[in-house]
């Protein structure tokens, strides 16, 4: 690759190299604070390569690869070729990460415990975890958790945080404007523009927390709050890891006792504000 740049994101180190210079000018500016990983050994790589033998120059056409890729994703174009790395470094986690629990999770922290949320694409756990980095508790991660097999600790993984659509503009209101990155519009999951956790996400970002409460949020739906049963729980965290069959029994020890101590709770929300307020309520229960 003619263009490469090294990443340490929580415990995980990168190196992206890509046949272009843009994506990995816009990398660099947007992980601009985080850890110098030059000349350390990557934990992962990942590849922006031409798609075919002239795409590099016409109709400029990105495949993503790297150490594990998908021999059937469709190639995106240079336009978004920030996405296009973001996407390798989460594909890379996804399908090769061992030496924790992974949960496709965001989290938060504060006052040394981890509010843990899970739900499908569009449930509004990324924008709310966002809104909550901005407003007093740390960003620990909005896409996935690292749950520590040993201690049962959630780790950090704060990379950049993917907003879509109508999370953008709610972001833009609160986060300085040097922390948005550029708008990429009309992907194939609608206008994306990333934001740059606050300094105190990275500074920290080696430093764990006890999970003290899971969270299944909704957006889109009349408040509401429901009580969820732990072989719901189970179930439902089993589906949103992508290495807990490959952990085998130290995968299941781990999740077994992180459903046994933690409690679970499904919120329905119609608005961050209200959501907001919701998660205030219930982590002042648990004090």
């Amino acid at each position: 690759m003619n263009h490469a740049l090294s990443l340490k994101i929580g415990p995980a180190t990168f190196r992206i190299g890509s046949a272009w210079r843009q994506p990995v000018e816009a990398l660099a500016r947007l992980y601009a604070d985080y850890p110098d990983a030059a000349g350390k050994v990557a934990d992962f790589t990942v590849r922006l390569e031409p798609a075919g033998l002239f795409r590099r120059w016409l109709r400029p056409s990105i495949f993503i690869t790297g150490d594990h890729g998908l021999a059937d994703a469709a190639p995106m174009s240079l336009t978004h070729g920030l996405l296009a790395a973001e996407m390798g470094m989460n594909l890379q986690m996804a399908l090769g990460w061992r030496r924790h629990l992974l949960l496709h999770a965001a989290s938060v922290e504060r006052d040394g415990q981890a509010l843990v949320m899970t739900g499908e694409s569009g449930s509004g756990k990324s924008t709310l975890a966002a809104q909550l980095g901005e407003r007093g508790w740390r960003l620990m991660g909005d896409e996935f958790a690292l749950l520590d097999l040993a201690t049962g600790d959630v780790l950090p993984f704060p990379r950049l945080v993917s907003l879509k659509n109508r999370a953008i503009d709610v972001l833009a209101a609160e986060a300085p404007a040097p922390r948005m990155g550029p708008l990429l519009a009309a992907t194939a999951k609608g206008d994306i523009r990333h934001l740059v956790p606050r300094s105190d996400a990275v500074r920290r970002m080696g430093q764990g927390a006890r999970p003290a409460l899971l969270l299944f949020p909704r957006f889109g739906h009349a408040a509401a709050v429901r009580g969820v049963g732990q072989g719901e729980v189970f179930m439902r965290l089993t589906q949103a890891s992508t290495n807990y069959v490959a952990l085998g029994e130290p995968g299941f020890a781990a999740l077994t006792r992180f459903v046994r101590s933690v409690p679970a709770r499904a919120i329905d929300f119609p608005s961050g504000e209200e959501a907001i307020a919701m998660v205030d309520r219930l982590w002042e229960e648990l004090a």
